[in-house]
């Protein structure tokens, strides 16, 4: 039987074992002492208590993603209002509102007072139009107006969406979001998020699903090199050891772009990967009991904020959970004061609407920055990124970094990896 060797745990590398697993052996090698990457969870000592190492929303448009979830059994896992209901709050007004998107493609909403973004014109809506004929040169700053759709929602929406600020993101790559969800119609824009956490919805059951396949996963087992010879790999170097790769076995690189332009350059002429990075800060308070909140937000469960330093707000148990993209604009800023700012945000947008009452004081609290969390989403990164083929008859890549079309996201990790198996042949 043809032997996968899949070099990288995170969801890329669990999607292309998750798809070809009962067709070939399967072998996974992770760096870590986890699989999940980016998109993990863990037990914190100091907060006592499972926390994400960042908050990801997926959309009923990320296809991959649920055929992914529904092959590990996962599918269940995630909670939403089953609705395109998105609260946000504007810090600088105090004023809190529900985007509440048709289903169909046509944008009723558009035309409620009570479902769009308040003070928005309805001419506004001809910037979507534009951006969905961006050129692959061109920056989201050259497209955006000075209107409330954009500052209370295009805004947020793309440094959320590209982590990357809008002087410098790629308009073609939000066109490609925006194509596939707002574009739709509300159906395709329903937010999902996992119930308990990233690695009981992603990953664990993934690892689980390999091993009852007879899949081998093999964590703290870094590859440090290949061995090619005559257009293909023959071997994995990882320690003392060379694991070799048989004349019918096929290997999948899906470990982050530093590490594959390390390991691959010296042996694909003209190699390229995205080398510029954005950062994504996540903190994470812990009240001393689960707090409840009241109508929309209890229904949703989450919130976006415009104005401030924090875009979303989560309310898990007795986690009070922020996202912060595009985070290296922070990066001289003391992480007191970050941490005392966003807990000021906290309270006011979220506050009002929860039937306990928050401390005034930042209760016991957890700041993770994920350094490289994403390339870059310029122009001139994402012209870096390679295809899933290679030079080498028996290599293919996969990885967000790679040539998904999308921006770094969970959808398009997945995708590459289900990418990668169809390039080998295997899909």
């Amino acid at each position: 039987m043809t032997h996968v060797h899949i070099i990288g745990g995170g969801l890329a590398g669990l999607s292309a074992a998750v798809d070809v697993i009962g067709r070939a052996r399967v072998s996974v090698y992770e760096a870590g002492p986890a699989c999940g990457g980016r998109a993990r969870s863990y037990y914190d000592k100091a907060l006592d208590a499972r926390i994400d190492n960042g908050n990801h929303l997926l959309l009923s448009a990320n296809k991959a993603s649920f055929r992914y979830l529904g092959l590990i059994g996962a599918e269940k896992t995630l909670k939403g209002p089953g609705a395109p209901l998105f609260p946000w709050f504007d810090l600088s007004t105090n004023l809190g509102w529900t985007l509440q998107l048709s289903r169909g493609r046509f944008p009723f909403w558009a035309f409620s007072g009570r479902r769009r973004v308040p003070g928005m014109k309805l001419s506004e809506l001809a910037v979507l139009a534009r951006l969905l004929k961006a050129g692959p040169d061109q920056t989201v700053s050259e497209f955006l107006g000075k209107g409330m759709l954009t500052r209370r929602l295009l805004e947020p929406f793309t440094i959320s969406a590209l982590n990357t600020p809008l002087e410098t993101g790629s308009a073609a790559l939000l066109a490609t979001i925006i194509r596939e969800t707002l574009a739709l119609g509300g159906a395709a824009c329903c937010p999902w998020y996992p119930s308990e956490g990233l690695s009981e919805s992603f990953v664990d059951p993934a690892v689980a699903h390999l091993r009852r396949l007879q899949g081998e996963v093999h964590c703290g087992t870094r590859i440090s090199g290949l061995d090619v010879q005559d257009g293909r790999v023959t071997g994995l170097k990882s320690g003392n050891e060379i694991i070799a790769v048989g004349p019918e076995d096929r290997v999948v690189f899906a470990a982050p772009s530093p590490v594959a332009r390390t390991l691959l350059e010296p042996h694909l002429p003209g190699f390229s990967a995205p080398d510029a990075y954005e950062s994504i800060i996540n903190v994470h308070y812990r009240l001393p009991s689960p707090v409840h909140a009241r109508g929309m937000l209890a229904k949703v469960g989450f919130v976006g904020l415009v104005g401030g330093v924090a875009e979303w707000v989560y309310l898990k148990g007795a986690i009070l959970s922020v996202t912060v993209s595009a985070a290296n604009r922070y990066a001289a800023r003391d992480n007191d004061e970050l941490i005392a700012t966003i807990w000021s945000e906290i309270r006011q947008a979220v506050g009002p609407v929860l039937i306990e009452t928050l401390p005034k004081a930042v209760p016991p609290v957890r700041l993770v920055c994920e350094k490289r969390a994403t390339f870059a989403a310029t122009p001139a990164q994402d012209r870096l990124r390679p295809q899933a083929r290679t030079g080498l008859d028996n290599l293919a890549l996969a990885g967000d970094w790679t040539q998904t079309g999308f921006p770094s996201t969970i959808e398009g990790a997945i995708r590459s990896g289900s990418e990668a198996i169809r390039v080998l042949g295997l899909l």
